[in-house]
């Protein structure tokens, strides 16, 4: 990118319906595409929900439509690539809304620039982080079968203007992930920033740093917009 770019933060502080901050998404994708508005990001936290994206199997929720609802957790199928994953509670979920058509229309570079702004923010609570060749996301732990997922990705780009995003696991129930096969995946585990570091993590802090990593892997100026539109948030 020749010229700093501008990055609007949207940060909503209560849970967000994951239908609500999807229309947020397709507001903010419209006005970036047409020029009204910088590159955004949203980020949140969704109350427990799953979703399937384009390419995603219903074989691989583990739990009925009964037992869902018992268990208060929502389904949603989505437009986003991959496969089911869950949000909830102590997870930080950052959804980009990047031009790509000024940032040289490169869809495997800006999976790779998330990658490396997640393995940064890993890296300030010295926990070390690495890709998978074969799985998009981001792992801890010894690079074969035995490594855990701690940071999903799931995104769609339509115009070369990207939806959908990333979601990092600080601390959240990890009871939620043993009721799918997260991305499909059978054959790993899933963890958390709180697992790992065997102590509390404060979400605000973990957002502010991946803003910060966000910020210098894509070169942008932070502008920071504390949402808290009361039809947004949920109970």
């Amino acid at each position: 990118v020749s010229e700093t770019e501008m990055l609007r933060v949207h940060q909503w502080r209560e849970p967000v319906d994951y239908a609500a901050a999807y229309d947020v998404q397709k507001r903010v994708w419209s006005e970036t595409l047409s020029g009204d508005g910088p590159d955004a990001l949203l980020a949140l936290v969704h109350p427990p929900t799953y979703t399937i994206g384009k390419s995603g199997r219903i074989e691989n929720l583990l739990l009925s439509r009964e037992e869902l609802e018992r268990r208060g957790l929502t389904l949603f199928f989505t437009d986003r690539g991959g496969d089911i994953t869950y949000h909830g509670p102590g997870q930080l979920v950052v959804y980009p809304i990047i031009d790509l058509r000024r940032r040289g229309k490169d869809v495997h570079r800006y999976i790779d620039d998330l990658e490396e702004a997640i393995i940064r923010t890993l890296g300030d609570f010295s926990v070390a982080a690495h890709r998978d060749e074969r799985h998009v996301g981001v792992w801890v732990g010894a690079e074969t079968s035995s490594a855990e997922k701690i940071a999903a990705i799931g995104v769609r780009v339509s115009r070369w203007v990207t939806m959908h995003g990333l979601a990092l696991n600080v601390d959240p129930v990890m009871e939620h992930f043993s009721f799918i096969n997260p991305c499909g995946i059978v054959d790993r585990g899933v963890t958390s920033l709180a697992r790992l570091l065997s102590r509390e993590v404060s979400l605000e802090e973990v957002t502010e740093r991946l803003v910060a990593h966000f910020a210098e892997v894509f070169d942008s100026e932070i502008e920071w917009v504390v949402e808290s539109a009361p039809e947004l948030a949920v109970a």
